[in-house]
């Protein structure tokens, strides 16, 4: 990275951050993480228990693969969302029966029990802590009784730290792992399985990487049919 992009790092806000990244990344990300077995392992347990034809909101979606490629191939109707425009362009190329939309999960309106499930891989690392409870809050509003999440994490003590990822200077923000649980049974969910792996990017110089997976759920019946 060069000392012009340091600089920007701290003085951009953090969803300008995020999307200079993961435009610079591209396909390069999914090259790299689109997988991952536990999050292959999620979408099966997603893909094993939705209604048919289910509403599903995927924040992160990145290039849409794996993620809404494996759900609209099942069948259900996805809306993605992800604040970087080169990930939504290669989206829309590449899972066209879905819908990609570029947006910031903090500043997205309210959908009060729409979805049937929504997904969040990997989103929140450039979020402050009170940004990530505040996101985790407004997922399970968002979620239609009964309804499903799977979150992916990679769990850690700081906030803004500073880390080199993929070649590239990023500051990042997360808890320790036993803390997400707790942020999701505070926000009414239940925690239906909780899993942590250890993946290394085939990518020169890449650390290995903790990750936590967690499959939760709102409480209350089952729709046949999803909304939104």
């Amino acid at each position: 990275m060069a000392p012009t992009d340091t600089v920007a790092l701290f003085f951009e806000d953090r969803a300008t951050a995020s999307a200079r990244l993961f435009d610079a990344l591209g396909m390069t990300y999914q090259d790299l993480y689109c997988r991952l077995p536990a999050q292959l392992d999620a979408l099966d347990w997603l893909l094993a228990r939705l209604p048919a034809g289910a509403a599903v909101l995927d924040i992160g979606s990145g290039t849409g693969q794996p993620t809404a490629a494996r759900l609209t191939a099942a069948g259900h109707r996805v809306t993605g969302i992800d604040v970087s425009r080169t990930m939504v362009d290669l989206a829309r190329a590449q899972v066209p029966a879905a819908r990609f939309e570029v947006a910031d999960v903090c500043a997205v309106p309210d959908t009060p029990g729409v979805w049937d499930a929504i997904t969040a891989f990997f989103p929140l690392l450039q979020l402050s802590r009170a940004d990530q409870v505040m996101v985790l809050g407004r997922i399970a509003s968002w979620l239609a009784p009964g309804g499903l999440f799977a979150f992916a994490t990679v769990p850690f003590d700081a906030e803004d730290t500073e880390l080199t990822w993929l070649g590239r200077r990023v500051r990042v923000t997360s808890f320790p792992s036993a803390a997400f649980a707790r942020l999701l049974r505070a926000a009414g969910l239940v925690v239906l399985h909780e899993q942590e792996s250890v993946f290394r990017p085939d990518f020169p110089g890449a650390d290995p990487e903790e990750h936590l997976f967690l499959y939760a759920a709102k409480p209350g019946g089952r729709r046949s049919r999803g909304g939104g």
